[in-house]
């Protein structure tokens, strides 16, 4: 079993940044891809980020795009997500995945190990 577990959340104004962490505790996840997704009150859970195994072929939610940037370290079993020119739009809670398949992916059901998420509010 992978245990994740998010960090950096917190309260921030418009235009502000955040840098999230997600620590994992196996070295599996380090030759599968990881995401985040996010969920923000009243609507579904939605994916915000991906990266292949070996750091290559990041994708992103289109509203993301420009401002957030996912990256990882595979010797610490490590991802990151940093978050610049936040908005109020961006309140949710941040979701740490690990995938099942190696390369990048935009589904929620490609990814077998969800963390418990980290709330970030963006006021405006």
């Amino acid at each position: 079993q992978v245990q994740l577990v998010e960090s950096g959340g917190g309260l921030v104004q418009a235009g502000g940044s955040l840098r999230l962490s997600c620590t994992t505790t196996k070295r599996t996840s380090s030759n599968n891809a990881m995401g985040w997704f996010r969920q923000a009150p009243g609507k579904e859970r939605e994916f915000v980020a991906s990266i292949s195994w070996n750091g290559d072929r990041p994708l992103y939610l289109d509203s993301v795009k420009g401002r957030f940037t996912i990256s990882r370290d595979r010797a610490k079993n490590m991802a990151y997500l940093q978050m610049n020119s936040l908005k109020p739009e961006d309140t949710a809670v941040y979701y740490c995945a690990v995938s099942r398949l190696a390369v990048s992916s935009t589904t929620s059901n490609s990814y077998q190990y969800w963390g418990q998420g980290t709330q970030v509010t963006v006021s405006s």
